[in-house]
């Protein structure tokens, strides 16, 4: 089991000081940081309660977040993984050839690759947006074929491979698809149909969240032991967005963020050194990684109405990222 050791710095304060703020300013009861920094984890703090009721749970290292849109990178994962055991030929793929219950008029010559980038065009199963390949926009539509996919290949649901092949080896028992509401879940009053991970219903404990990082940043490596493939981690966190994409669009690893240069529609910080990547949710947790730093920092809200008036998350995000790039560059 993972268990680094453990040392707070002074130094992140004005850090969480920030998330706290922001934690105000959206709305949210819960909020935590995690940063790791050099195989130790050098920040972890805790705001907050699970949600408004009178006598909430207090947040603390066993508070299980919706992590939202994080859930991609496991999905990542597990592409980059049937990618690398053979089960997937090639990124470009035609998705076609491997879901045959689709209409494949309107996948047409999608690959996996584009799903994997957001840049499919796909408004649904039933139209399209743009030609793949040409542009970017975020839904859930990729995601979702490509959970199909897995399940196809390994003959299991999402949730069963990952805990096979990470979560169990990792020791990982804050992280995991949940249907039924308990003490340590920050509930977002959600229904959901089961625990298999076809659904956003993935809750994730703050440091957890911060190993599902670590365990990328070390490509796999942990205390010595090459837990799975260098290669499935390297491959994971690469940007393969198609390269005529306009400037200002992000480009994406397997769903993972990737900085190359400062572009204006992306969630990484101006300040992020290149091969830095990071995810984030609507519920406002992230999770970034740092490799030139040997960082990776993570935030957590429980974030369920709208944005504010005045509140811009993509300012906020960034925010963050540059916050944490300031403070480790010279530990």
């Amino acid at each position: 089991m993972l268990n680094l050791q453990k040392s707070n710095n002074k130094t992140f304060n004005e850090l969480n000081d920030y998330v706290l703020r922001v934690k105000n300013v959206i709305s949210a009861t819960a909020a935590a940081t995690c940063i790791i920094h050099h195989d130790r984890i050098v920040n972890e703090w805790y705001s907050g309660v699970h949600n408004n009721s009178q006598g909430s749970r207090l947040v603390d290292e066993e508070s299980q977040f919706h992590v939202a849109s994080i859930r991609k990178t496991y999905v990542g994962f597990a592409i980059s993984l049937a990618l690398y055991e053979g089960k997937i030929s090639s990124i470009d793929d035609f998705v076609a050839d491997y879901l045959d219950d689709t209409d494949t008029k309107v996948l047409g010559d999608t690959t996996i690759r584009h799903l994997l980038t957001h840049t499919h065009g796909l408004g649904d199963l039933h139209h399209r947006l743009f030609l793949p390949g040409t542009d970017w926009k975020y839904n859930n539509v990729g995601v979702n074929l490509l959970i199909k996919i897995i399940r196809k290949l390994y003959h299991m649901p999402l949730s069963q491979l990952l805990e096979e092949r990470i979560f169990s080896p990792m020791g990982f028992s804050q992280t995991g698809w949940r249907k039924e509401r308990h003490e340590k879940l920050i509930w977002l009053n959600e229904q959901y149909n089961d625990e298999q991970g076809d659904e956003a219903n993935l809750f994730v404990s703050t440091k957890e969240l911060a190993y599902w990082g670590y365990l990328h940043l070390k490509k796999g490596a942990i205390h010595g032991k090459q837990i799975l493939p260098r290669e499935v981690f390297e491959q994971a966190t690469t940007i393969i967005s198609p390269p005529d994409l306009e400037q200002p669009l992000p480009r994406n690893g397997f769903f993972w963020l990737v900085q190359d240069e400062p572009r204006a529609r992306t969630e990484l910080g101006d300040d992020l050194p290149t091969g830095s990547f990071q995810s984030l949710g609507v519920t406002g947790c992230a999770c970034l990684v740092i490799p030139k730093y040997r960082t990776v920092a993570v935030r957590m809200y429980n974030q369920t109405g709208p944005n504010p008036v005045g509140y811009d998350y993509l300012e906020d995000i960034k925010t963050f990222g540059n916050l944490v790039s300031k403070y480790v560059e010279d530990l």
